[in-house]
């Protein structure tokens, strides 16, 4: 079964935290990588089965765009299958605090 990779871009940290939150909640999906970008910025990577990843990146990207205030989702995509070399490079593998909580 291929294991997809889903992130969602924010700004500041109070969307984010709404968006990983619906993004957990909404499939069956581990989060394996927070991290800040530039300018405020920041994102979340989840990674589980495609379906469970689509439904999740959606529901995250809802949850972030409803908060009150300047926070808002700025971009997101979903990689359906990463390559190794991708995997290897990028910081979209699954660590040793995301083990525990792998589905």
């Amino acid at each position: 079964m291929p294991i997809a990779v889903g992130v969602i871009e924010t700004q500041g940290f109070p969307t984010v935290l709404a968006a990983a939150d619906a993004m957990v909640k909404a499939g069956r999906v581990t989060l394996v990588v927070y991290d800040r970008a530039e300018s405020g910025r920041q994102f979340v990577a989840v990674r589980g089965p495609v379906s469970e990843v689509q439904r999740a990146v959606a529901a995250g990207i809802e949850a972030g765009n409803q908060l009150p205030g300047e926070g808002k989702v700025i971009t997101h995509y979903i990689v359906p299958n990463p390559p190794e070399n991708i995997e290897t490079v990028l910081p979209i593998n699954f660590t040793e605090a995301s083990l525990p909580f792998q589905v």
